[in-house]
């Protein structure tokens, strides 16, 4: 397939002579007509894949151009040149399948993005046909020279880089090649007319195969989208994921899903974000700095209170000033505990436990401090959640850093009459993954600061914040391969909802 041959077809010769060699420049072979029929003809002789027509063209006109050279060839991509004032027509052109629409004066910054998209779409489309044509072919072994076909296809799929799993009718995995061996950890000969994919891939892509399969009887084929899948030891395996149906006669005939695994990438992507981690231990000093001199004040105003109290022999003061020394003791912990969590490189440390008895715990430890500001805490724990594998530390931390947070809000919401209350929940998701709420109905945030609540050092509560709190939480949660939301309105408070994978306690 050759990319870099372009018919342009316009009927104005100063913006074919420019447009024609602006793309010549650019490396393409152009072909030029002036007309819708002259460029039909040149599109018989020549076979491009890419072509340029403007939509108002007397005699054929651009749309008609559009629907004869996708009757000659579906697998053409056509580019329509419009005026500001055919956006209507370019719509309607689009629906007839063309790739994309350019509005005249063309730019060659608008024209080197459709050419793009055209191209990836044309790149895209011929790897895919490839493989299905490949192995419908298997399908239809007959004669001996189909047979040789079938070997020298199945060579390519045994070198092939994606990971390839293909079905019968009957869901029987058929094809199974060794780089898929290496993704899903079974050999060929354990899974083989032996297993059924659908007890093999994850929930999101049998919900595609079904919904495809109820839905249409096309060869149309899945987007590329990144997934996790399952390995035999049960590892969670990232890895970029297409596939289809193989019908003949409107009866499907088997399905085949493409993977490409991810690891290698993640890996990459994890020791760069490890490197941008310590390059920003840098920046964290200066923070650092600040946060220390903020507990230092406090240090010394509470030291001050408590010399004038030995020397007055005032109770009170020297009370006062040993809890100002007490809060920036936990400070200085606080932040100690932050700096080390966020700077050291850790992996889960995975045990049994009881989620609903690690968020009981985090509600008992933080309840005193709650009923001394009248903010009711409000438990509501899923009684499905048993016990579990997973990190009870990563998650006792980052719980009691989003209570801590809620409780705060809490405290410094304005809204004084409003009877504030902290929600904690726990609840099961349908695809492994056990999710904790922490929900307040407090001071809230900004669109402004909620784009920041995960930057190093940046804190809402002034003085009394070292800013590494969510921050933490965010690394924890990573580490336990799990995601973090939060949504938050000013003035009606915030949620925030972490979900992390989980295996059945043995």
């Amino acid at each position: 397939m050759k990319m870099n041959k372009i018919l342009l077809i316009d009927d104005e010769e100063d913006i074919l002579k420019v447009l024609s060699m602006s793309l010549r420049i650019d490396g393409y072979k152009v072909i030029t007509a002036t007309n819708g029929n002259k460029g039909i003809e040149l599109f018989e002789q020549t076979s491009p894949q890419i072509i340029l027509t403007d939509l108002k063209m007397p005699g054929m006109d651009g749309l008609q151009v559009l629907k004869k050279i996708k009757e000659l060839s579906s697998d053409v991509e056509v580019i329509i040149i419009t005026g500001h004032g055919d956006i209507d027509s370019a719509v309607e052109a689009l629906h007839y399948g063309a790739s994309d629409f350019i509005h005249k004066p063309v730019k060659n910054q608008a024209l080197s993005i459709a050419l793009k998209r055209a191209k990836e779409k044309l790149q895209i489309r011929r790897q895919l046909k490839e493989y299905t044509e490949d192995l419908e072919a298997m399908v239809k072994i007959a004669t001996k020279e189909i047979k040789r076909k079938s070997t020298f296809q199945a060579n390519l799929i045994r070198s092939s880089t994606d990971g390839i799993v293909a079905t019968d009718e009957n869901w029987k995995i058929i094809i199974f090649n060794p780089e898929a061996e290496k993704i899903f950890g079974y050999r060929r000969f354990e899974v083989v007319q032996k297993i059924d994919a659908r007890d093999l891939l994850p929930p999101y892509i049998n919900n595609f195969f079904n919904q495809k399969l109820n839905t249409s009887r096309s060869n149309e084929d899945q987007p590329w989208i990144e997934v996790l899948v399952n390995s035999k030891g049960g590892e969670k395996i990232p890895v970029r994921f297409s596939g289809t149906f193989l019908w003949e006669k409107n009866k499907m005939m088997g399905a085949v899903a493409f993977f490409q695994d991810l690891r290698e990438i993640k890996r990459l992507e994890k020791e760069l974000v490890d490197s941008e981690r310590l390059a920003a231990i840098g920046q964290t000093v200066a923070g650092m700095a600040h946060c220390i001199k903020n507990i230092l004040h406090g240090f010394e105003g509470g030291s001050y209170l408590m010399d004038v109290g030995l020397e007055k022999d005032d109770k009170i003061k020297l009370t006062k000033g040993w809890q100002i020394i007490q809060r920036n003791i936990q400070r200085t912990s606080d932040l100690v505990l932050d700096l080390l969590s966020y700077s050291k490189e850790r992996e889960p440390d995975f045990e049994n436990c009881f989620p609903n008895e690690i968020a009981a715990d985090v509600c008992d430890l933080i309840t005193q401090q709650a009923e001394n500001f009248e903010i009711e805490i409000v438990r509501d724990f899923s009684e499905k959640i048993q016990a579990v594998v997973m990190d009870p530390r990563s998650i006792h931390r980052c719980l009691l850093n989003l209570v801590s947070n809620a409780i705060d809000a809490c405290i410094f919401d304005e809204n004084v009459p409003k009877k504030h209350q902290v929600h904690v929940a726990t609840f099961l998701e349908n695809d492994g993954y056990i999710c904790f709420k922490v929900e307040d109905n407090g001071a809230g945030m900004s669109q402004e600061v909620k784009d920041k609540i995960f930057s190093s050092f940046f804190s809402t509560k002034g003085a009394k914040g070292t800013g590494l709190g969510l921050l933490v939480t965010s690394k924890l949660v990573e580490e336990h391969q799990g995601n973090i939301d939060v949504m938050s309105k000013e003035g009606d408070g915030t949620v925030f909802t972490i979900c992390l994978p989980y295996k059945k306690a043995s």
